[in-house]
């Protein structure tokens, strides 16, 4: 989803630079030039666009990270057993 942003982006921009209507870069830089303002403009419309995917992600890990804290915990404290 991040990568499809992007690529969005580096067409508005490209198209900008083409039409005038952003400055090019200076001498031979225009493609570093495009691709530098397309992740400008990328990185908060991703951080924004993809809040709910990565707060989903984030439960997923909170959740697992809690299941195995919990068998290390069990494991711990179980005993062993061993009779004299």
């Amino acid at each position: 989803m991040r990568l499809s942003i992007f690529v969005g982006c580096l067409v508005v921009a490209a198209v900008a630079v083409h039409f005038g209507l952003v400055p090019s870069g200076v001498g031979g830089s225009n493609v570093v030039w495009v691709i530098l303002l397309a992740l400008v403009l990328s990185a908060p419309l991703s951080f924004v666009l993809l809040r709910k995917q990565r707060d989903e992600m984030s439960q997923q890990i909170v959740s697992s990270v809690d299941r195995a804290k919990a068998r290390l915990e069990a494991n711990r404290t179980r005993e062993d057993g061993v009779t004299p």
